[in-house]
């Protein structure tokens, strides 16, 4: 009996259950230059108690394993994500929900069955059974009582990938588990399990060896005792693909698979035998199918039988493409003549396979589908844009623009404002996407150059040039035009060849990087370093091959069945180029096959400089040269797809002539846990951030410890981590892009922080903008030990110490004005009241003043207390709680865009002034017109004397208000209000011709006034 072990990763990450149960030229936003901090060994994570991550988006699907419904609730379904945890639609499709977020510390999904008996009953299958090169591995099984509300693991760890969960009919404890094991390396914990106790203890009830795993395990259809299995090998390296070896096949078994019994000569391939999938129908529980890699003999077999002889009825060459990626079958419940077979394509039969029919669904790459077994046009299918749901038998299918798990590459920021994120997606396309992004509006979005593996990167100098690459092959676009140039650097054909046999090697996702000191250069990668200042026009080699090129692992890719040359396993290959941001001419580079290299001299000589406790082999995934350290660089390394799960991540700061590894796997990041990415924060020396196959961690100590950082971020590879105008950009593979905004608290908190009764920090220079000001704002973080009785107030000061505007906490302040956006309705001021579309923008809500204990952020509209916009400049922020009052200096931007306009501070500055000036104006004519509508009440009706004074007081009527009727003549009010309307929310130089009616109708205004006083007497004074 197999029981379950404490996990390492579980215990150490603490996140287990109980195991009993565009670039304008002007400044960004300032990051604050704080003083050196000093090195902490590890912050109280209650410091970060309040700070979350931001969805970015975008929400265009990514890869689904695995895909499931509730038959008697035909409106939900259930999607495993690749990598990117479990979700649930409960309205067939029209939004999903994730399910496993910070309940399942991974997000590497493999299979997911909800139990007949019980739908409240889930397992779950960890470990993708799609094992592309960018797999991510499993850690074992979960079970859910309550429908995904709560989880608890359920044992078999070390069981990788995942291919299958049945569960028993009417006992829901009872369940059966395909498991692949370990894709990188032969281990013992594969095969079929069965456990009889909800996962107390398992039984490995089917082993092989310990480098065959169980591809899929089915129940005969009424009958339980009567189970299926396929067995075969399939392991990944780094330089190939093996599926296939002369042992495993198919397996019955008649008394509830405790015991086997293979059934070799029935029919089936019998020599070298691939990944296969059983598909069973309860429209007919004699019939099996089957599809098979098999060499000879592929293709998809029928047994009428009990799966006790097969025959082959087709072999169309497209059901068994790419066999080890895809694999799918699934027979209809209600016809046992309909069969559906996915691999890029989806195939479907209505006559028991003999003939196949391409079968639309939105996406191709297709990997599960789910039948609801009571109606066979229900149905939920999965591929590598997501999954869709279908109500009328795949005629119509719902959206995959819903779910937000986007596997991404990498992410690259341009210095427009707002920043712009540019990002490959997995099977999508490269994107361009708004850092304030609405995570679900895809119109915001748009296509870069390149496609699926990237990289892109805009173009430093020229907002109007993003480079790109596609699978090795190096793009420029003219995003104005719309134009891709392709400048492939060999211009020789990559796909199919093996690897030694290029002229020049690169990896689907090829490294590029631009200089941090000549905008004109851009850095690209073979097993060369190469070298471009003409956009790709002309390119030069500045190395020789800094790659190991092992002889052993340059053929090509796919054995012994099929062969599979994408580019993905070509090895041998650079992986990550840096230039030092302090150095020119410092260029580090590490290559998928271990080296790693530097060069002093822009190329001349380099130097390997690999450490020299580092095995072989290993893939240098991204290299970070230190933002305040000559010399110094990080190199983000990991093994996994050798079998080595342990973390890698290396330190030098001489250049490579030592190195010191920060990841023991005693100091934080457990040692079972891959490092994919480190990078150091450019404002705070030391601090570091690392992405993992499993989610975030921080050191504040240069790596000597670490600590988990995911806050509200789901556990999910971390590809790429960016840290940008006081921003932590982070791209996930699986869960799309994120931003954990204004990182200012995080470059400043220190070993006394918490201690306090109260800690205002810095605050970044924010910004007076009319998009997403609640995200670019002025900010002011203040961190409260504990929620305080007492109301925190926070003042804002102008310069010379006079407070411009007050807030505090409980009270709810009334939404500030809006100012004008470029696609608002210039006609506005003069239709008031017709209404108009409210404020869509991103962020906190402004000018609220919480007292949470941890963090909190209180963001500033620039609203000055006399109701108007206040103008950029600088001032300071009081907070008070209790008896304990701070002011930290507060620096209030203009517009980047307005800026590149030729708009100044001093512009907007005037503007307020004039805007004072309008609001006194507009007060003044309102009192007049008071002074009016009162002195014509009370002379209503007048004679004699007191006619001739209302006669009067009905000039100064017509003179101020506007006739009453439709289009009626406009009065001095209106003229007044329309005025102070042209510059009150659009943040302006103020016109002359604004300035000159100003003083025009100040004119006319103090004439009515006189003439009012005339006719009725001066107005009295209070």
């Amino acid at each position: 009996m197999t029981r379950r072990p404490v996990p390492l990763f579980l215990a150490l990450l603490g996140a287990a259950p109980a195991l009993a149960g565009a670039q304008p030229a002007r400044p960004a936003a300032r990051q604050v230059a704080a003083p050196r901090a000093p090195l902490m060994a590890s912050a109280d994570p209650a410091l970060f108690r309040g700070l979350s991550y931001r969805l970015v988006g975008h929400s265009r699907g990514g890869r689904v394993t695995t895909v499931t419904g509730v038959p008697s609730q035909p409106r939900t379904f259930y999607m495993g994500v690749a990598s990117g945890g479990l979700w649930r639609t409960t309205n067939g499709g029209e939004s999903w929900d994730p399910m496993t977020d910070g309940k399942v510390p991974v997000g590497s999904m493999g299979s997911v069955a909800v139990a007949d008996s019980d739908p409240n009953v889930i397992w779950l299958g960890t470990g993708s059974d799609g094992v592309r090169s960018n797999v991510s591995t499993g850690r074992g099984i979960y079970r859910s009582g309550d429908a995904g509300k709560t989880w608890e693991f359920r044992g078999l760890y070390n069981a990788g990938q995942i291919g299958a969960v049945r569960i028993h009919p009417t006992n829901p404890d009872i369940v059966w588990v395909a498991a692949y094991g370990d894709i990188f390396k032969p281990n013992a914990e594969r095969g079929v399990f069965k456990t009889t106790d909800g996962g107390k203890t398992w039984k490995k009830t089917l082993y092989v060896s310990d480098s065959t795993g169980a591809m899929d395990v089915e129940l005969q259809p009424g009958n339980p005792t009567v189970v299926y299995a396929w067995m075969n090998r399939i392991e990944r390296k780094p330089w190939t693909i093996i599926s296939g070896s002369r042992e495993g096949g198919f397996y019955k078994s008649t008394d509830g698979g405790e015991t086997w019994k293979r059934l070799q000569t029935t029919g089936l391939p019998n020599d070298l035998i691939g990944k296969g999938n059983i598909a069973v129908t309860a429209a007919n529980p004699q019939r099996l199918y089957a599809l098979v890699e098999a060499l000879p003999g592929g293709g998809l077999y029928r047994s009428e039988n009990a799966g006790e002889s097969w025959q082959l009825v087709n072999s169309t060459p497209g059901l068994i493409t790419r066999p080890f990626y895809y694999t799918s079958l699934n027979a209809d419940p209600t016809n046992a003549d309909v069969i559906y077979g996915g691999a890029e394509t989806l195939y479907r039969s209505t006559d028991g396979g003999k003939t196949v029919t391409p079968f639309r669904t939105p996406h191709g790459d297709n990997h599960d589908m789910w039948i609801n077994p009571t109606n066979g046009n229900t149905m939920v299918q999965s591929n590598d844009g997501g999954a869709n749901v279908s109500f009328d038998g795949g005629k119509t299918w719902s959206s995959q623009d819903v779910q937000p798990t986007a596997e991404f590459y990498g992410v690259w920021l341009d210095n427009a404002f707002p920043y712009k994120l540019y990002m490959a997606q997995q099977d999508n396309s490269t994107y361009i996407v708004p850092s304030v992004n609405d995570p679900f509006n895809i119109a915001g979005i748009r296509t870069g150059p390149g496609c699926e593996t990237g990289p892109i990167i805009p173009h430093p100098a020229d907002r109007n040039l993003v480079h790109g690459n596609c699978k090795g092959q190096y793009a420029i676009m003219n995003l104005e035009a719309g134009v891709t140039k392709n400048y492939w650097i060999g211009a020789q054909s990559l796909y199919g060849n093996d690897g030694g046999d290029l002229i020049y090697r690169m990896q689907r996702t090829t490294p590029m990087a631009t200089s941090p000191h000549d905008p004109k250069v851009l850095y690209y990668g073979s097993q060369y370093l190469h070298r471009t200042r003409d956009n790709g026009a002309t390119w030069e080699k500045i190395s020789p091959d800094l790659t190991a090129f092992p002889t052993c692992c340059q053929g090509g890719s796919g054995q012994p069945i099929t062969r599979d040359v994408t580019g993905e396993e070509f090895y041998s290959t650079l992986y990550a180029i840096t230039e030092s941001p302090l150095e020119k001419g410092v260029i580090w580079t590490g290559s998928n096959d271990g080296p790693f290299s530097v060069t002093r001299d822009d190329g001349k000589t380099w130097s390997r400089v690999t450490p020299k406790d580092l095995e072989w082999g290993g893939r240098v995934a991204w290299i970070e040269a230190s933002p305040h350290r000559k010399g110094s660089a990080y190199f983000a390394t990991y093994r996994y797809l050798l079998g080595d799960y342990r973390p890698y991540l290396y330190l030098t700061n001489d250049y490579g002539k030592t190195w010191k590894l920060l990841t023991d796997g005693t100091n934080g990041i457990p040692a079972d846990v891959p490092t994919r990415v480190v990078r150091e924060d450019p404002v705070r020396e030391g601090l570091l951030y690392a992405g993992t196959e499993f989610g975030m961690y921080i050191s504040f100590d240069n790596g000597a410890h670490w600590q988990p950082f995911n806050l509200n971020l789901p556990i999910v590879p971390i590809n790429d981590i960016r840290v940008h105008k006081g921003d932590l950009v982070i791209a996930t593979q699986g869960r799309a892009a994120w931003i954990l905004d204004n990182i200012a608290p995080l470059q400043q908190i220190g070993p006394t922080t918490g201690t306090a009764a109260m800690t205002v920090f810095r605050p970044r220079d924010g910004y007076r903008t009319n998009v997403a000001q609640g995200l670019l704002g002025p900010t002011v973080d203040y961190y409260l030990p504990s929620a305080p009785a007492d109301t925190v107030r926070i003042e804002i000061l102008d310069a010379a110490g006079k407070v411009v505007n007050s807030y505090k906490s409980g009270v709810i302040p009334p939404a500030p004005p809006r100012r004008r956006a470029a696609d608002d309705d210039p006609e506005a001021a003069m239709m008031e009241g017709r209404g108009g579309r409210p404020s869509a923008a991103a962020g906190p809500m402004l000018n609220v003043v919480s007292r949470n204990m941890g963090m909190n952020r209180f963001v500033w509209s620039v609203q000055h207390q006399n109701g108007l916009g206040a103008p950029p400049g600088q001032y300071a922020a009081r907070v008070t709680v209790g008896g304990t009052t701070q002011t930290v200096p507060l620096r209030v931007r203009i517009d980047p865009r307005l800026a590149a306009d030729g708009t100044t501070e001093a512009d907007l500055q005037a503007q307020f002034a004039h805007n004072v000036k309008m609001r006194d104006m507009v007060a003044d004519v309102n009192a007049l017109l008071a002074r009016v509508r009162a002195a014509e009440a009370r002379l209503k009706g007048a004679t004699g004397a007191a006619a001739d004074t209302a006669a009067k007081v009905k000039e100064v009527s017509e003179i101020v208000n506007t006739q009453p009727i439709r289009y009626g003549k406009p009065g001095l009010q209106a003229h007044i209000t329309y005025l102070a309307g042209m510059t009150a929310r659009v943040d302006q130089k103020v016109g002359r011709d604004a300035l000159e009616r100003y003083e025009f109708l100040r004119k006319e205004l103090e004439a009515a006034k006189a003439q009012l006083d005339r006719a009725i007497g001066p107005a009295s004074r209070m």
